[in-house]
């Protein structure tokens, strides 16, 4: 199986059918991406110790998708993914400059020469914004409005990059910025606030551009930890966490706000449901596709029936919690377990908006729209899925078999089909076909190395 091959093809296809999109009328575009959600975070996935009746009824009304993943199992390379449509290694985004992610002041960042989702709609006329974390970097040269956003209201980074992180002493965090557009407006702001000012945000930003086109993209740093959620939902919480809580004194209680988890849920949940209401409100309900997913696996949340959590390359690392929406284009009440993902969104929206994809450039994604809309007969582009954890390329999968690669030879064979927790080992039992997924993560690894078919991450050069 040559899959760069099957790539470059599919990547000239997606070039030129991008050009006509199958709707003048330019659809919005709404990307709901939460911070650190688990798989069965979400009632309609499983979830039992959550109550999401809003995403809930965008699943009735859209198609839940079962198998659909993003490209790392942690923040800065899975959002590197899904604004480039490329494997984050192949943009020089698995890592941060010292750390798994990036850090504040961190030298590097998304290339100002990679073509964003942003960027890329703007060349339609759409209207960006982005409310919410952006964490691709935080110097000027990489913020959002420098990466085709017309607006951004949030955070550079994750909420927990601050002075009261519990490693403070190895990191020395600044102050956590605000930042409005291109300025800090406030430092160290109140996170029990976060949810409810970027929704707020994200409905105005509907409300101002309701005669579209537009492109909201709203990362929220929730449920990510530290967990906080609003006075109003802290009323819900027992009473014993609240006395633990009332003593923090200035510092954060990690522990004691895991168990806020629920209630942050509870308010992504009324945060969605007010993004449609916007929509339905400004009667663009119709003209608008909504996705909704996660970043990576959770922290604190779970990943049933996968194994793994965040930073892991097993399923609950990577296999996330997604819905679409689109009324009149996509069928209701569908369920899809066609492997998709994260960097299908930048092709497919090319196709639906008439947009076109860099044709100088590899793009990893395909064009999802038939499998999203439930054209008949549709099945996933993907021959093959690689999984990354950092720059180590550590699992394949091809059709239901998953090979993970471990240290001194060892493989991990899993039948995806009929043990999707991960749990029989059959390589010993399949040694051809361990020896057949193998030479593809070599291939993969050598063309990963091979600067022709990669790009560069971008470095912020100081005077």
């Amino acid at each position: 199986m040559n899959y760069l091959n099957l790539g470059l093809a599919g990547f000239a296809a997606m070039a030129l059918t991008g050009c006509t999109g199958i709707n003048r009328e330019k659809p919005n575009i709404v990307i709901i991406m939460t911070d650190d959600q688990g798989y069965a975070d979400l009632s309609c996935f499983g979830g039992t110790h959550v109550n999401t009746p809003r995403l809930d009824r965008m699943a009735e009304e859209g198609v839940r998708l079962t198998s659909f993943y993003v490209a790392a199992p942690l923040s800065s390379p899975s959002r590197s993914a899904l604004m480039t449509g490329s494997y984050p290694k192949r943009v020089g985004m698995a890592i941060g400059s010292h750390y798994s992610v990036l850090l504040a002041n961190d030298e590097w960042g998304l290339n100002p020469s990679e073509i964003t989702i942003a960027e890329m709609l703007k060349t339609r006329g759409y209207t960006t914004g982005i409310f919410g974390k952006w964490h691709l970097g935080d110097q000027p040269e990489f913020l959002p409005t420098r990466q085709g956003f017309d607006e951004f209201y949030g955070l550079p980074y994750s909420h927990d990059i601050h002075p009261y992180h519990p490693k403070q002493k190895d990191f020395n965090f600044p102050p956590l910025p605000l930042y409005e557009g291109d300025s800090v407006i406030a430092h160290d702001p109140d996170a029990d606030y976060l949810t409810r000012d970027i929704t707020r945000k994200a409905v105005s930003f509907i409300d101002r551009h309701s005669d579209g086109p537009f492109f909201l993209y709203v990362p929220h740093p929730m449920p990510h930890t530290p967990i906080h959620v609003t006075p109003e939902s802290m009323e819900k919480v027992a009473d014993s966490v609240k006395i633990a809580l009332s003593a923090e004194n200035g510092n954060i209680d990690y522990n004691t706000r895991n168990n806020l988890y629920p209630y942050a849920i509870d308010e992504i949940d009324w945060s969605v449901g007010e993004i449609l209401d916007a929509l339905e409100r400004n009667n663009v309900d119709r003209k608008t596709l909504v996705i909704f997913t996660s970043d990576n696996g959770p922290w604190i949340g779970k990943a049933t029936p996968f194994r793994g959590k965040k930073g892991s390359n097993y399923e609950g690392g990577m296999r996330e919690p997604t819905i679409a929406r689109w009324p009149g284009k996509i069928k209701a009440g569908r369920v899809c377990d066609e492997l998709l993902t994260s960097m299908d969104l930048l092709p497919t929206l090319a196709f639906l908006t008439g947009a076109e994809v860099p044709d100088d450039r590899i793009i990893d994604g395909r064009n999802i729209w038939p499998v999203l809309s439930g054209k008949k007969g549709a099945v996933s582009p993907h021959e093959v899925f690689f999984y990354h954890r950092g720059n180590n390329l550590t699992a394949v999968r091809s059709g239901m078999w998953k090979l993970h690669r471990k240290e001194a030879g060892e493989y991990e064979l899993y039948n995806l089909g009929t043990d999707i927790s991960e749990q029989n080992n059959v390589a010993d039992e399949n040694p051809q076909l361990v020896d057949s997924l193998n030479r593809l993560m070599i291939s993969f690894d050598a063309e990963m190395r091979d600067s022709t078919k990669t790009r560069p991450h971008g470095v912020h050069l100081t005077e």
